[in-house]
């Protein structure tokens, strides 16, 4: 090899090495604006408001934006009941909970929201035991990436366990929440909503990709959210929505090895933790700036636009009356 070609070789050599640096920098910039936007703009429940005397419950409650919630309603003074799947993991969140906020006025009951029996019971109990009931969080939620599931009635279980159990839910404590007012419900939707839709002639899709049913699912939240809020006007119960943000919390457990790797680190390094993903719930429980608003989506503690297609009144109206029927209300179920 002649020394011209050798130099010619090293000179295009140096050009690449300097071309990959230069993109691996890039790469590297981008990824810390991104985690300096995420950190800076994210939104913090100012508000100093006590919530003693009043009660809460918080699906979901256990683990991840829902044991910060639970955890800062409970410092606030709330009762607070924490509705979840495992008792046992609860009954430890709760210890820990109490011991943290000062307050022993914490209790766990057991809600497996895919199962409509289990929300009834749930109901069942908590109409009986309870006074009162301040403030309704739809917290808990599931995403699956690929394993289907059909629940015991015959529900699409990620539609099941973050659509059609709050629904059935918010009717069975309707009574309770309208006596209580003024009250609150709060729906734990997110922005990968415009990532989907619901079809209207499909709304159980028992054979579609549980990982997009996931967006559907928050597609359907804010629909349920926008028509519960409009059946509510006038009754001292407000429903609003809201996106917590891309979250590192468990909800990604269900995310099969390998394809959990990546996400398990970019959520490390990029996402919400919990205690920042929690703070728009707070927000809406707590704060009197949201006094009066009703039918509302939240992001970062503060009111942001909707789809025209998530503002769609009369699909949402349709929709309503397909999750009548798919939860199964009965002739005696409180009616909304």
């Amino acid at each position: 090899m002649s020394q011209t070609s050798l130099l010619s070789e090293l000179l295009q050599s140096t050009v690449l090495i300097q071309l990959l640096g230069g993109l691996v920098a890039l790469l590297l910039f981008l990824l810390a604006a991104l985690k300096f936007y995420v950190q800076y703009t994210t939104g913090v429940c100012n508000s100093n408001a006590k919530m003693i005397g009043k009660t809460v419950i918080v699906t979901g409650a256990n683990g991840g934006i829902g044991y910060e919630t639970t955890l800062d309603l409970a410092k606030r003074g709330a009762r607070v009941i924490m509705a979840c799947r495992n008792l046992e993991v609860a009954v430890v969140a709760r210890d820990e909970i109490a011991r943290k906020a000062k307050n022993q006025n914490i209790v766990v009951r057991k809600l497996d929201l895919s199962s409509l029996k289990s929300v009834r019971e749930f109901a069942e109990e908590i109409n009986k035991t309870e006074e009162r009931l301040d403030v309704l969080i739809h917290n808990a939620g599931m995403a699956n990436t690929f394993s289907k599931h059909v629940t015991d009635e015959g529900l699409e279980v990620t539609m099941a366990t973050n659509q059609y159990g709050p629904f059935l839910l918010t009717h069975l404590l309707i009574d309770l929440l309208k006596k209580s007012k003024p009250s609150r419900i709060i729906v734990v939707a997110s922005e990968l909503y415009r990532l989907a839709s619901v079809n209207l002639e499909n709304p159980n899709p028992v054979n579609s990709l549980p990982a997009y049913l996931y967006y559907v699912s928050k597609y359907a939240n804010i629909w349920f959210t926008l028509e519960l809020a409009r059946r509510l006007e006038g009754t001292g119960v407000s429903a609003n929505c809201l996106h917590p943000g891309m979250i590192d919390s468990g909800i990604w457990r269900n995310v099969p090895f390998p394809l959990n790797l990546p996400i398990k680190l970019i959520a490390k390094l990029f996402f919400k933790n919990p205690e920042q993903g929690a703070q728009t719930s707070v927000h809406l429980a707590v704060s009197d700036e949201v006094d009066g608003m009703n039918g509302k989506y939240f992001m970062d503690c503060r009111e942001h636009n909707l789809s025209s297609g998530a503002k769609d009144m009369e699909k949402a109206k349709k929709y309503w009356e397909i999750c009548e029927e798919l939860v199964q209300l009965k002739p005696t179920d409180p009616r909304i």
